[in-house]
């Protein structure tokens, strides 16, 4: 069973993926959307949870980084 802080951390990650996504869709820009794509994906392949807030973090640095 996950911990709330795994769970947490999902749910968050997921949820700004997602809206990279749309985003991306809409501006029709790869760059978001592919982020956004990681974003969704990568918790379910990382186990520990400081790794999980290190990449997240990380995504979302490079959602702003690259957002033009």
């Amino acid at each position: 069973m996950p911990s709330p802080a795994e769970l947490f951390g999902s749910l968050l990650f997921g949820v700004i993926g997602m809206a990279a996504v749309i985003y991306g869709k809409k501006s029709a820009e790869w760059k978001p959307m592919l982020i956004g794509v990681s974003l969704m994906t990568f918790p379910y392949f990382v186990s520990q949870i400081w790794l999980l807030y290190a990449i997240g973090c990380g995504l979302c640095g490079a959602l702003f980084v690259f957002r033009d």
